[in-house]
């Protein structure tokens, strides 16, 4: 007890319940989300609860294989110097897989001078929510990721988890969506993977067998704040991936990594309360479902999707996933209980009128999808925003394409954005623009297998 008595008090208190912690692993979301990071031995446990430690700016913006950009001066040319992180208030919880005792926190990013790190996706979406809370309105949301568990195959190709015809070695076939056999199949995954989201107080709810072979769903439940709805999400990827290694398979929330079955998905669930704790989108009376601020917000939402498909669709293989037919959103339509539309109103209680927002993939970063999605509905709410005309549900749909949907032209659609500048920061702004449009054309740079199956012989 007297080894902790002068440690901040969430720390204090977490090695009083937990005096085995050897290890402590320091988690910072970059550009695409991807949780990177350090550990630290016992003596350095109270650095992140006070003063902060030194973090290579560089951290947060970083490519998809780890790489510095050349396009900008940071982490190159300015000398990479060190912001200063500091630990998450409410985010100190165990690692239950580690093999030795370690607990995870997650960081935030500060200058030098102790002001938000522009670069650091939390702090951008900060500065988006900021305009709503002015507004008086807090955000209520919650996230729906989709993700693929993959077999331990032979080869360089993936392949899902599937599960085998009775008395056979046979793979079953068909997508099987909702399947229950499906989820019996990987139940020592799902126990494990429910245990370690409540020992890390990750808000689990319903797990679904989504419609392609070994895909899944879950569900996680509404918070009052944005940005801890962000917080569960990158914290369920990483313990998905991590219960999946511990059962012998692999988990990828890659938007599209099979051509032949459905892409998948990152859904946001929104909604606003005043300072009263009324939801402003709930309709003024019976009869009338939806209010005013709800249809202005989704107009401000469609109005600003084009410009934000670069951080809703983040990677080359994000944009596989919009084709027709596989309730991917082509356009930036809305409507009541309809799953074909972008921008959906699904059915509930007064309550808990809501916008389900679902053009983005998996692969999103939570944290500046959600920005883009603050943005959008601040826009809206503040323009009075019309939506145009709204789908009803049963309507047949006929699918058109008024989305960019392919990575240059979202990108383009990105830097002659209007909108999002004023609510992500221009710096930022600019800053993502160079290094995803210097991602793009390194993918693109490459010579692939496909171009010699298709070329090499022929031509």
């Amino acid at each position: 007890m007297s080894k902790t008595r002068n440690l901040p008090d969430e720390l204090r208190e977490f090695l009083e319940r937990h005096p085995d912690t050897q290890l402590l692993e320091l988690l910072q979301p970059d550009m695409l989300g991807i949780l990177r990071g350090k550990r630290v031995v016992r003596d350095e446990f109270a650095k992140p609860f006070g003063k902060g430690l030194n973090f290579c700016g560089a951290t947060v913006l970083l490519d998809s294989k780890g790489q510095t950009f050349e396009r900008i001066d940071n982490g190159g040319r300015d000398g990479d110097p060190d912001a200063i992180s500091t630990a998450v208030p409410g985010s100190l919880t165990v690692v239950p897989w580690a093999e030795v005792p370690t607990a995870q926190v997650l960081v935030v990013m500060a200058n030098a001078d102790g002001g938000p790190f522009f670069a650091d996706p939390r702090q951008v979406l900060r500065n988006a929510a900021r305009p709503l809370q002015e507004l008086g309105l807090t955000a209520v949301a919650a996230t729906e990721l989709e993700f693929y568990l993959l077999d331990s195959a032979d080869g360089n190709r993936p392949a899902p988890r599937v599960g085998l015809i009775p008395g056979t070695r046979r793979s079953q076939d068909g997508p099987q969506y909702g399947s229950m056999q499906d989820v019996e199949d990987v139940d020592p995954f799902l126990a494990e993977l429910y245990s370690v989201c409540a020992a890390q107080n990750i808000p689990a709810g319903a797990t679904l067998k989504e419609f392609s072979p070994g895909q899944f769903e879950v569900n996680l439940r509404h918070v009052a704040s944005a940005e801890l709805a962000c917080d569960h999400a990158v914290l369920l990827k990483r313990a998905v991936k991590a219960v999946a290694r511990r059962h012998g398979m692999g988990a990828s929330f890659m938007a599209k990594p099979f051509a032949e079955f459905a892409g998948s998905s990152l859904h946001v669930h929104i909604s606003l309360l005043d300072r009263t704790g009324r939801n402003v989108f709930a309709g003024p009376g019976t009869g009338t479902p939806f209010s005013d601020t709800l249809r202005h917000a989704i107009g401000g939402l469609a109005a600003t999707m084009s410009e934000s498909m670069a951080i809703f669709a983040p990677t080359a293989n994000s944009y596989r996933r919009y084709r027709p037919g596989l309730f991917v959103p082509l356009e930036p339509n809305w409507g009541i209980n309809h799953r074909g539309v972008a921008l959906r109103v699904p059915l509930s209680a007064p309550e808990d009128t809501r916008i389900e927002h679902r053009p983005g993939g998996a692969d999103g970063n939570p944290y500046l999808v959600m920005a883009a999605i603050l943005a959008g509905i601040h826009y809206g709410i503040a323009n009075r925003c019309e939506p145009g005309p709204m789908v009803t549900s049963g309507q047949v749909v006929e699918e058109k394409t008024a989305l960019p949907l392919r990575w240059e032209a979202a990108l383009d659609a990105f830097e002659t954005g209007r909108v999002l500048p004023h609510y992500l920061g221009k710096r930022y702004h600019d800053l993502y623009s160079a290094c995803r449009r210097e991602e793009c054309d390194r993918f693109h740079a490459q010579v692939t297998d496909r171009d010699y199956e298709w070329y090499l012989r022929v031509i």
